[in-house]
């Protein structure tokens, strides 16, 4: 056998690794869709501030993750474009090895949930560890026991199978991949429905302004404000440095967001909703959402030079006033951004 793509498969690249490898997914379907319609459709917008005991603090743009009472971002996307998503996972690497080699064998790629730290064309720095990053599965050689992964650059990347069973069976929190891949039944496939696209922005909407938890929406970016002034007095230089590399990781496009903490891809999402609703007002939104995200950017440059500068902590307060009057930007756009859906 050789390392080649299954028939038909094209490498794209790709914003976020979820919507990237769900439109890798579609496309190799026949059914194009681009990933700011899903990520929208799928209500994948939020704000998480989280920092448990031991770990890295996160700060996350991601919503409908799948928590409890969540249907996640690639069942909800799916559903509003008339196709059916089955998540699966287990605790044995051998069962899962199976199901991916039968879809492989079946030319169908395998979406699948890794670890980054087990991959090494991602070339990481050592001992970094995220449970909650998607590829796909293209290609295999059974015989040299190699796969093909497509990721978010345009490459398809040759991964040893042991590799890939690493990076899939990975324990690491917070997100253990459990060996999670999914399944897609796309003979329902249409385009998404107005109503659908206003209930998609209807979601999103209590989590950013009336979260359940401090943690989350507007509330958490003030907390996260707050929190990170103390970071020096929990932490010690080391695992600042270590902080700020994630908080740059999930901030910037090199983390997979698209850049902005996934601002500016719903802020697109936005101006393609204005066209499947007839509704301009969407688009004034979008742009909003497109400044808060320079914002955005810059306190991922913050965070990325707290990595390698003598003193870590010295920045912290200004990423703090940073965070500050982003928050007073996010909530004036959720704000509108609600008042279009109620007047609609």
């Amino acid at each position: 056998m050789t390392l080649e793509p299954i028939p038909g498969f094209k490498s794209l690249e790709t914003h976020h690794c979820v919507t990237g490898s769900m439109r890798h997914i579609y496309e190799h379907h026949g059914c194009p869709i681009s990933e700011d319609l899903l990520l929208g459709l799928g209500a994948g917008i939020g704000f998480v501030y989280w920092h448990v005991k031991g770990q890295v603090p996160i700060i996350g743009g991601r919503g409908n993750v799948g928590r409890a009472g969540e249907e996640g971002l690639e069942k909800t996307a799916a559903r509003r474009t008339g196709v059916r998503v089955e998540a699966h996972s287990t605790g044995r690497k051998a069962a899962a090895e199976k199901a991916l080699l039968e879809m492989l064998e079946s030319d169908q790629p395998v979406m699948v949930q890794v670890d980054m730290g087990f991959l090494p064309y991602l070339e990481l720095p050592e001992d970094y560890h995220f449970g909650g990053h998607v590829v796909v599965v293209a290609g295999i050689d059974i015989d040299q026991r190699m796969v093909l992964i497509a990721d978010r650059d345009a490459a398809l990347h040759p991964t040893s199978m042991d590799d890939l069973t690493k990076a899939r069976a990975s324990k690491f929190q917070p997100f253990p991949p459990r060996n999670t891949w999914y399944s897609f039944d796309f003979s329902g496939f249409r385009p998404p429905k107005p109503r659908e696209v206003w209930e998609a922005i209807g979601e999103v909407l209590p989590t950013m302004l009336e979260p359940p938890i401090s943690n989350l929406g507007v509330k958490g970016i003030r907390k996260a404000a707050q929190r990170i002034r103390k970071w020096p007095t929990i932490m010690d230089e080391e695992q600042l440095r270590w902080t700020g590399f994630n908080a740059f990781i999930f901030i910037d496009s090199k983390g997979g967001t698209g850049g902005g903490i996934f601002r500016y891809m719903y802020g697109r999402f936005l101006n393609a909703a204005a066209e499947i609703t007839s509704d301009r007002r969407l688009v004034e939104v979008g742009k909003s959402l497109h400044v808060i995200g320079d914002r955005w950017q810059e306190v991922a440059s913050i965070f990325e030079r707290s990595f390698t500068v003598a003193d870590p902590a010295a920045d912290l307060p200004g990423v703090s006033d940073h965070l500050l009057e982003i928050a007073d930007l996010e909530e004036a756009a959720w704000l509108q951004l609600q008042q279009t859906v109620a007047s609609r």
